[in-house]
């Protein structure tokens, strides 16, 4: 059984898939990527509020004012509307990530999902708000350029292009 995983046709996985000494190709610049891809998906998401806080607006003139309660979760739906959406989807990445050039995957290598996406920005969310930002540097000391979400999760965040590469084996 190889290290990683084959060709479609072929499809066999070791126990744990994209093994880093045997693909370094794969993490290689990852954290400055999700770096770049946060940045990026943090001004989309600003500019899907602009519309949905309009319809919310309008909502809370139709229901007079009872419409209007949903500001305060407005940035939460749209936004893990968004991750759902977008990493839970079928290329398992954000806009962001695939400007970047990284996707996500399970720690077998199967593609994500949305209630995996959905866990996966709160947890991210909760672990810097509660440990402060400080924590994504467990990403300079694992191996596979994991933050601490995406440990608890079994997750890895790998380039897009040597990836397919990889499974073009």
């Amino acid at each position: 059984m190889s290290d990683g995983p084959r060709g479609a046709a072929g499809s066999a996985r070791s126990r744990y898939a994209y093994d880093p000494g045997a693909y370094p190709d794969l993490y290689d610049g990852i954290l400055s990527k999700r770096v770049v891809a946060f940045v990026a998906d943090a001004i989309i998401i600003v500019l899907l509020m602009i519309p949905a806080a309009l319809v919310v607006f309008v909502l809370g003139i139709i229901t007079l004012g009872i419409g209007w309660f949903l500001y305060g979760a407005l940035f939460a739906i749209v936004a893990l509307g968004y991750v759902a959406l977008t990493l839970g989807g079928i290329n398992s990445a954000t806009v962001g990530m695939r400007w970047a050039g990284i996707e996500m995957r399970t720690w077998n290598g199967g593609p994500s999902f949305p209630t995996l996406a959905v866990l996966h920005a709160l947890i991210f969310w909760f672990s810097v708000a509660l440990l402060t930002p400080l924590i994504l540097l467990v990403g300079l000391f694992t191996t596979r350029r994991q933050l601490l979400h995406d440990l608890l999760l079994g997750t890895v965040v790998v380039n897009s292009a040597a990836l397919v590469r990889l499974e073009s084996r």
